[in-house]
């Protein structure tokens, strides 16, 4: 029996972090029903968001952010925030997603784990609020629209980088649910005041564009997955998934690397519980000292 099962324990927080396109979901979530209502094929639609990116130097994210309400607005689509709600309804999942979160919920507390899901995405945080999943997430840290007093998307509040995607893993070290507060965010917290220690972090994404959140988690003390499609459609003269995954293991960026399979029994769920199995052990081992 464990100490926690006996009663001599109170359950730790742990944070697992996840990308959200190409890390829980395949694509990006404007491809699977958004640029489809529009009838712009998903590369137009990224190369003319690039070259106005590059012709304004401008972040890329800004860029594909504004260039989704100009089209929207040309082809006459609605963009209230229920609507890009209904669109993230339509977002599929790699396997075994839907039903991830409860078991390994369920599994993390019997190990004297309580666990705290999080997203941090350069997508759009109403898309992913208007998932079959975002119920399991403490937050949603994405890109989103600022709305006028009718609800109508009319720029962009909120856009998050991957570089920048590193000051959000910090808020959730500090128990920081919004994107607003910058003076808590600079504040000295005592380490053991902070309600999420890095060391009890795991930051799961995709590959290149969660490189500085990755290594941030990893200097810090946690530990960092990457995964990748097991069916993915070779671009030729390009790298598959699997090799960028494994470029990043080779240059220390990685800890770990698995298909994005969220089934019981994967390596993927293999992986992320001897994780927390791990993490449990640390801090009992530490109570010893």
């Amino acid at each position: 029996m464990k100490p926690f099962e006996k009663g001599l324990a109170a359950p730790i927080t742990l944070a697992i972090a996840y990308d959200f396109d190409g890390t829980l979901a395949p694509g990006n979530m404007q491809e699977h029903s958004f640029l489809p209502k529009l009838g712009i094929a998903k590369e137009a639609f990224w190369a003319e968001a690039n070259a106005i990116a590059e012709a304004n130097d401008m972040d890329g994210i800004l860029a594909y952010m504004q260039l989704m309400l100009q089209k929207a607005r040309e082809k006459g689509v609605s963009i209230h925030r229920e609507d890009f709600m209904d669109f993230g309804r339509d977002i599929r999942f790699f396997p075994g997603v839907e039903a991830y979160f409860e078991r390994i919920n369920a599994f993390a507390l019997r190990q004297g784990i309580r666990l705290e899901h999080h997203i941090i995405s350069s997508g759009l945080r109403e898309f992913i609020a208007g998932t079959a999943i975002s119920r399991h997430f403490t937050n949603i840290f994405a890109s989103g629209f600022k709305y006028d007093d009718k609800g109508v998307a009319e720029w962009a509040a909120l856009a998050i980088n991957y570089t920048n995607k590193t000051q959000y893993l910090f808020r959730i070290n500090k128990g920081i649910h919004n994107s607003y507060d910058n003076n808590l965010i600079n504040k000295h917290i005592p380490e053991e005041e902070k309600p999420v220690p890095f060391s009890r972090m795991i930051y799961i994404g995709d590959g290149e564009t969660d490189v500085p959140a990755m290594k941030m988690v990893r200097y810090q003390g946690g530990a960092t997955v990457a995964v990748y499609s097991d069916h993915e459609v070779p671009r030729p003269g390009k790298p598959s998934q699997y090799e960028l995954c494994r470029e990043l293991v080779r240059h220390g960026r990685v800890d770990y690397i698995a298909p994005a399979d969220y089934t019981e029994g994967s390596k993927l769920d293999y992986t992320i519980k001897l994780l927390i199995d791990r993490i449990r052990i640390v801090e009992e081992l530490a109570k010893q000292r």
